[in-house]
């Protein structure tokens, strides 16, 4: 939801008398400052029960009379203002503030959101034992988007990092969250796809679910090769019955990166209606391979905006970036 800039008149009305009685409507600015109770020539009326408050009752030509109420439509848009940017900003620190530093892996990732709120989503879980560091990784994206897509993305990832540190396979841990999120939504109609993998740069391996999310993709830079980490399973919120395999690959090597995206930047458009894809991500990953995660990260964003020109984003767009420092 986007608002243009309210339109502002003088601070005070000097002359009521000279009020164009031939207008059909006029805006008048929250401040605007008149007399309690004053009549102009014309049988105008101006009346106001406090500066933010103020009704107009315009007589002329013996028309039927008019009134305008636009310091209370003016009060209830701030009021709607501010409540969306408290849950913009609530939203936004559900989002990770910090990136995780784990020995072997260089990380970033980055969240845009077409409305003031919205249903993407992506999170980090330190899983580390001792010396040993593992992180989970996690990006999902909601059914539409707003207000309501912003409470069951703030609802998953309660419950997902909850599950996550009871421990267990994976795919009983998404089994858990989704079954719970079906209690939650069945009735709405949402749900949410989601992506979780776990790396662990000492043993070289990916484990990962996915949940009716875009695959991730594992792309080498310097063999352009490129797989995508696919596997069987539904969005959750929809079935409890509804099982999730984990997925696994061993052998990751320096240099190579792992890609997450959600539908909203693989999906948006330029003005002529080309997608955008993971085809022009993956030449981003190519062209900066050197470049540190957030920058390539940044790149990727600067391009999409590049490629959309004006058009407006349809979607909110998630991205992670991952890459192998080391091996072993």
């Amino acid at each position: 939801m986007c608002y243009g800039p309210a339109m502002k008149t003088t601070n005070k009305i000097q002359n009521p008398g000279a009020i164009d009685h031939s207008q059909k409507a006029f805006i008048m600015d929250a401040s605007t400052s008149v007399p309690s109770s004053k009549k102009n020539g014309a049988g105008s009326t101006i009346r106001c029960d406090d500066k933010t408050d103020c009704q107009i009752n315009l007589v002329a030509n013996d028309k039927p009379a008019k009134f305008i109420n636009l310091g209370q439509h003016l009060k209830e848009h701030r009021r709607m203002r501010q409540s969306l940017d408290l849950a913009k900003e609530v939203q936004q620190s559900l989002l990770p503030r910090i990136t995780p530093q784990v020995a072997g892996l260089d990380i970033a990732g980055k969240s845009i959101y077409c409305d003031e709120t919205g249903g993407d989503y992506f999170d980090y879980h330190d899983l580390s034992d001792g010396k040993h560091a593992k992180l989970g990784v996690a990006i999902g994206d909601v059914s539409g988007h707003g207000i309501s897509a912003a409470l069951l993305m703030a609802s998953v990832r309660s419950a997902l990092r909850q599950r996550v540190s009871m421990g267990g396979k994976l795919q009983d841990i998404i089994f858990d969250v989704n079954r719970q999120l079906v209690d939650d939504v069945e009735e709405s109609g949402q749900f949410i796809g989601l992506l979780y993998l776990v790396i662990d740069p000492l043993k070289r391996s990916i484990k990962w679910v996915r949940a009716g999310h875009s695959p991730a993709i594992l792309y080498d830079p310097e063999t352009k090769s490129l797989e995508e980490l696919n596997g069987p399973g539904v969005v959750l919120g929809v079935d409890t019955g509804q099982g999730y395999t984990e997925n696994e690959k061993h052998h990751l090597k320096k240099s190579q990166f792992i890609v997450l995206a959600t539908d909203g930047i693989l999906e948006a458009r330029n003005p002529s209606g080309r997608m955008y894809g993971m085809s022009s991500i993956i030449q981003i990953v190519q062209r900066h391979k050197t470049s540190e995660a957030e920058q390539i990260v940044n790149a990727v964003f600067d391009d999409l905006r590049r490629f959309q020109q004006e058009a407006e984003l349809e979607d909110d767009v998630t991205l992670v970036v991952i890459k192998i420092e080391k091996e072993g």
